[in-house]
């Protein structure tokens, strides 16, 4: 495929990143390449293919093929001017590389109060075992995080929107303060990915993503990201590949396929749940809802500011009611599915309770929480499962 320098839209992107013709060899889909040995024509060219950059060179089936190298470069072709994408097993265990290679004993990382809950886990966790201190912070405290910072810290990772209150932060206010500081931010994107937020673009060093969601689409793969800005991704690399992290081609494969119509699912995504939210916005039964495109979530302002557009999740807060009442409404759903994650066609409806998982700010709602997956489904017949559930809870109050 030629390539020019013209701008390209979001779906024009996702078609054509990654596409280089070494890794394709004409296939419009790249193949998947599955190797664990490469076999080499002479001693002479077995120690000469030890002696340089393996990268993007075949030498070891763990150091990849031309079906993670595809969707890795795919990946960094969607975040402009970032250096390069490593990938990984599972978003959690992005997650934890991208910390590893910034952090060492006796380092200091800040982390919002609103984190995804494993990455709330690993810092108490893997990382206090490491002789790494976690503290966590007020997702809203935007340049007053300057104030937290000590001689110690090394790392701000920032969470925006959260995964279950959907606090959009000051990312930019955040990122000035760690740059004159000398401090790595890091960002999990995987709500609005980078057709909604470029990261790189923003400042962010390293930015992460639970491809499993948005970038698969299908529900049916593992898969992880990280995307580093220039002088980020040697040491990311080389870390990554000492824990020995590699993403199998064949959910590679899957996960370029899935890239390929990311654009047009997240405007589905977003339609559908915009008219969701609206709705919910408007029910008796609903205090607030907790959608970055709404006044009534933290950091509107930040989102209308910053992002492109909103993708397919959000939360909402019941007037009133308990666990039952909550339960009662859930269990009753037709058209959504109970269960983790997100990003994929399916509706989903999950308790959630975010007051379980923070320890520096408290929330005083109204009732329990309901977070929803919004997926393809036509979004009237979702809305008339949302009224009878909400008709259930009502019953009961």
């Amino acid at each position: 495929m030629k390539k020019t320098d013209a701008p390209k839209g979001d779906s024009t992107r996702v078609v054509t990143a990654g596409r280089r013709k070494e890794w394709t060899q004409g296939i419009v889909n790249t193949p998947v390449w599955r190797a664990s040995t490469i076999l080499y024509d002479s001693v002479a060219d077995l120690r000469e293919a030890g002696g340089r950059d393996t990268h993007h060179r075949l030498f070891y089936g763990r150091k990849g093929t031309p079906t993670q190298w595809s969707l890795a470069d795919a990946l960094t072709e969607l975040e402009p001017g970032a250096e390069g994408t490593f990938l990984y097993p599972s978003g959690v265990a992005a997650i934890a590389a991208a910390l590893l290679s910034v952090l060492s004993p006796g380092d200091e990382l800040l982390v919002p109060d609103s984190a995804y809950d494993p990455t709330r886990a690993m810092g108490m966790g893997l990382l206090k075992r490491m002789g790494i201190t976690t503290r966590f912070y007020d997702p809203m405290i935007g340049a007053g995080i300057a104030d937290l910072i000590t001689d110690a810290t090394r790392a701000i990772l920032l969470e925006s929107p959260g995964s279950l209150t959907f606090e959009v932060q000051d990312i930019p206010a955040i990122v000035t303060v760690a740059k004159a500081r000398g401090i790595t931010t890091l960002l999990d994107n995987t709500w609005a990915t980078p057709l909604f937020f470029p990261a790189i673009a923003h400042g962010i060093d390293l930015t992460i993503l639970a491809c499993t969601k948005y970038i698969v689409g299908h529900s049916d793969v593992m898969m992880g990201s990280v995307t580093a800005a220039p002088g980020h991704f040697a040491r990311l690399r080389d870390t990554s590949f000492q824990l020995g992290q590699i993403a199998s081609p064949d959910d590679s494969w899957l996960a370029s396929r899935g890239l390929r119509t990311m654009a047009i699912r997240l405007k589905q995504h977003q339609a559908s749940a915009l008219e969701i939210a609206h709705w919910l916005d408007q029910q008796p039964e609903v205090a607030t809802v907790l959608h970055p495109a709404l006044p009534s979530c933290p950091g509107h302002a930040h989102f209308l500011r910053d992002f492109k557009g909103s993708s397919g999740l959000f939360s909402f807060v019941l007037n009133g009611g308990g666990e039952a009442d909550r339960a009662r409404l859930i269990d009753g759903l037709e058209h959504f599915g109970i269960g983790y994650s997100w990003g994929g066609f399916e509706s989903l409806a999950l308790p959630v309770d975010p007051q379980r998982h923070r320890s520096v700010t408290r929330r005083a709602d109204a009732g329990p929480l309901v977070r929803l997956q919004i997926g393809l489904e036509d979004p009237a017949d979702l809305i008339a499962d949302l009224a009878a559930g909400l008709a259930r809870f009502a019953d009961q109050q």
